[in-house]
């Protein structure tokens, strides 16, 4: 494989949104998603599997986080302002790896709507200029994939549930966080989490209008995205299996 092509910063080609590459990673990591799901029993009854899986996720959001460190050191890109862990991906990022090592419910009560819906976003419509066989575009489907992967596997492995209140706890946080970021932003000139300027390449932003109206329209829809994920995936099955319980008896 041609060097420049898989780790140099300059590419011949950019990245396509819903490319057959694209769409690839999104299969493989929907794929990890669903043997994770079938292996909850297993997870469940089984220590040394869990454990075994559980530090296998924070070895690939460390190593993850620290390639992309060395690929801006390699390339000499390293910044303040461009390179700081302080998008939302990037902060979840981290936060999962704490979450997996010290299983704290705290973190997951965050995670699960953070980590998830942004990871889930950000796959869908990457922020990411280097088209596959790139070590960039590499990892940033570890990555983002990997964030998934560990509030999904605290929810199966470990039976944690978020609650409702877990939602409003989310959105208070990420509230909290945007300010800091907000404001190291403005010390830094940067744009970190997108709160100055929307990103140059394509992105869901891109439908929320102008700025600073985005930002308003990005939380309604922050909010949406977690509600549903809460209704869906924990709500709606108590109810249906709720329903057919009253079914059976009244037979």
């Amino acid at each position: 494989m041609n060097y420049t092509i898989f780790f140099e910063r300059q590419h011949e080609t950019d990245f396509i949104m819903f490319s057959l590459p694209h769409l690839i990673a999104l299969a493989l990591v929907a794929l990890a998603c669903l043997l994770l799901f079938a292996s909850r029993t297993a997870l469940l009854s089984r220590p040394f599997l869990r454990d075994a899986i559980r530090f296998l996720l924070v070895i690939v959001l460390l190593a993850s986080e620290g390639g992309l460190h060395l690929w801006y050191l390699s390339q000499d890109i390293w910044t303040i302002q461009h390179s700081l862990p302080l998008e939302l991906c990037g902060i979840t990022l981290l936060l999962s790896a704490v979450m997996l090592l010290t299983r704290s419910r705290l973190l997951y009560s965050f995670l699960y709507f953070a980590g998830i819906g942004g990871a889930f976003i950000a796959l869908l419509t990457p922020n990411l200029v280097y088209p596959f066989p790139h070590f960039r575009f590499l990892l940033f489907f570890t990555a983002h994939g990997a964030i998934v992967l560990a509030s999904l596997f605290m929810t199966w492995a470990y039976g944690f549930r978020p609650g409702l209140r877990s939602l409003f706890f989310t959105m208070g946080c990420l509230n909290m966080i945007a300010v800091c970021v907000f404001a190291a932003d403005k010390l830094l000139d940067t744009n970190y989490m997108f709160l100055a300027h929307k990103p140059d390449t394509l992105s869901v932003l891109d439908y929320f209008g102008p700025y600073p109206y985005y930002l308003l329209v990005e939380e309604v829809f922050a909010f949406v995205i977690f509600l549903l994920m809460y209704l869906i995936f924990f709500k709606l099955p108590g109810f249906l299996s709720s329903q057919r319980s009253r079914k059976s008896r009244n037979r």
